[in-house]
């Protein structure tokens, strides 16, 4: 059946991030013929599309950017192909190149377009074997959302259309090929693999490298170079715990497999949620299993985002809110509610610093993305905010009936692309007048699209940080660091003990006697936990403390994740060590990914 007939969308949803007509003509489903050349940095290959013509008189218009287009021809119903003409238009800087292809009457049932990829393409990251962690082998991985897979596909490039794939691809041999998609090994250096699932382009995902694999259980298990294997073993043990967890609460796992890819450190994000494999940052590897709500959050998208996705960007709410709402009740199940609410704390706490920093469009749920590229979406307000809105659903209509209502959502939209409209008119009929008087449409209407927090949001807190909060106190009341008892305290406290202390412009500023005291104490810039360091760095950078700078600099230079190296730039660009850190970046920089890349690089320009 036609992918995007599955999406139980009560009107059409035009995204405004992608060239392609999809009004006209919808792909059901790609197959891929793609060979990855390390040398030339390059994936080339032939994509071939299976389409439904809704308007027979239409052109094909696709997404692409930086592609070389060779060749595009058409399947006849007479099953010869024949060549078509295309035209690949003048690139702009967000949405890429429409490439128009001409079909006259043919109508094809299948488009195949030959390409290759530049080597700038800003959906995959070409490393050489110098910069993995064994050294023996190169490395490629993609990161397609969210509108990067056009740079090494040419498709319908956008969330509101769903199609199943399949690939084969060559590859050098002594790497492993890894899709996100069932595998098949061929031969040493050709593997076949096959997505019968309908997904949204950017849920498309490649890497290479060389890997190896230790299985959880019968369903899940996790690939790594094999100098991090073990440590990844360990560290996301509870990976199967996760998957009953969910299923439990949220109705089956609909994807087969769940594996995990521990990528390079230059991956930009801490985990992207690729189905049937979730690519993994190594800086939530701790040893102690304090970061795997990375683990939850990725395995929580194999329902809300993979099942069920946002049809534009601009609703990205829908796939992050719900996952973090989800992400902080396997957590709560499996790890307590003190530690579930520690950590939404946090997550509210780091919201509250960053509202005012971004534009008031960009703080409604339904996102006002104004034409920017749709990366900037992604802050703290789909996340938390749109977390603390089903959190405030929970607390109003009592945690059966939400159980009841996220369930039943999952199930009704599964392998569908809506929007914030449907969401709200399926949450009017199927709780708002199941249980009325409850909560207002008012109220819903300030959520979805006023700017900010309600008034009446939610604020969490956790009885977990009031002993942290006392300890701070009694030092900064002159309590030697020493006599603090905090042998006992988690990551989540120490993060709360870092990030609640005095700014420089409180009424008790620190001194930078009192920092060094810390480091010393702790050894924060020691530390084996990556999130615990990005909290010391940050509060000693806030203070111009720059005896951390030998530390600070291996650990930017050690990591890419954007998250924990784009705030300490924007810090050290606004210093009086700015030159020092362009000359870190620029070393830096030639391991860190495109997206991180770009990011930093206007800092020092």
């Amino acid at each position: 059946m036609l992918a995007l007939l599955l999406t139980p969308l009560a009107h059409a949803v035009t995204d405004s991030f992608s060239y392609a007509n999809t009004q006209d003509v919808q792909t059901q489903h790609i197959d891929l013929q793609l060979t990855l050349d390390f040398k030339q940095q390059q994936i080339r290959g032939v994509t071939t599309l299976t389409l439904h013509w809704s308007n027979l008189d239409a052109p094909l218009i696709l997404d692409s950017r930086d592609l070389t287009i060779t060749k595009v021809e058409g399947l006849a119903p007479q099953g010869r192909w024949q060549p078509l003409a295309f035209t690949l238009a003048a690139k702009d800087p967000v949405l890429g190149q429409k490439l128009t292809i001409a079909t006259g009457k043919l109508n094809p049932l299948q488009v195949r377009i030959s390409h290759a990829s530049a080597t700038n393409a800003s959906g995959l990251q070409w490393l050489t074997a110098a910069q993995t962690l064994g050294k023996k082998q190169p490395f490629l991985f993609s990161q397609n959302e969210a509108i990067h897979a056009r740079s090494w596909l040419p498709l319908q490039d956008t969330p509101a259309i769903r199609a199943s794939y399949s690939a084969t691809v060559t590859a050098p041999e002594g790497l492993t090929v890894l899709m996100s998609a069932d595998r098949h090994p061929v031969s040493d250096t050709v593997t076949r693999f096959e997505m019968p699932q309908a997904i949204p382009s950017y849920l498309i995902a490649i890497a290479a490298g060389h890997l190896t694999f230790a299985a959880f259980d019968a369903r899940s298990g996790v690939w790594a170079e094999p100098e991090q294997l073990s440590q990844a073993q360990y560290e996301f043990a509870d990976t199967p715990k996760m998957i009953s967890t969910v299923e439990q609460r949220y109705g089956r796992y609909r994807w087969g497999r769940y594996d995990l890819l521990i990528l390079p450190p230059s991956f930009p994000f801490g985990g992207m949620e690729n189905p049937k494999l979730s690519f993994i940052t190594p800086t939530v590897i701790a040893g102690d299993r304090s970061l795997v709500s990375v683990i939850a959050h990725e395995l929580a998208h194999s329902w809300s985002g993979n099942l069920v996705t946002n049809a534009s960007w601009q609703d990205l709410w829908l796939n992050e809110g719900f996952t973090s709402y989800v992400e902080n009740r396997v957590v709560e199940d499996l790890y307590g509610r003190e530690r579930a609410q520690m950590e939404l704390a946090i997550a509210y706490g780091e919201l509250q610093k960053e509202l005012p920093t971004l534009p008031k469009a960009l703080t409604a749920l339904h996102a006002d993305l104004n034409g920017s590229d749709p990366d900037t979406a992604f802050s703290g307000i789909p996340y938390t905010k749109g977390q603390l809105f089903l959190v405030f659903l929970e607390q109003k209509f009592g945690r059966k009936h939400f159980d009841t209502f996220v369930k039943q959502y999952f199930a009704h939209f599964a392998f569908g692309s809506i929007d914030t409209a449907s969401f709200e008119q399926y949450l009017q009929q199927h709780l708002l007048a199941l249980y009325p008087n409850v909560v207002s449409q008012q109220q819903i209407h300030t959520w979805l699209y006023e700017p900010g927090l309600p008034e009446f949001s939610p604020v969490p807190k956790s009885d977990a940080f009031k002993v942290v909060d006392a300890a701070r106190a009694a030092w900064l009341d002159g309590t030697p660091l020493a006599q603090l008892a905090t042998q006992q305290w988690n990551a989540q406290q120490w993060l709360h003990f870092l990030k609640q202390m005095p700014s420089p412009t409180s009424k008790q500023p620190l001194t930078n006697a009192q920092l060094q005291a810390l480091d010393k104490q702790f050894n924060f810039s020691n530390t084996g936990n990556d999130e615990i360091a990005f909290a010391w760095f940050s509060l000693a950078l806030d203070y111009d403390d720059f005896a951390v700078k030998p530390a600070l600099g291996q650990y930017l230079q050690r990591i890419g994740r954007l998250r924990l190296v784009l705030p300490l730039y924007e810090k050290l660009a606004k210093s009086s060590e700015k030159a020092w850190a362009a000359e870190v970046f620029a070393q830096a920089s030639k391991a860190y990914h495109p997206l991180t890349i770009n990011s930093i690089a206007p800092l020092f320009q």
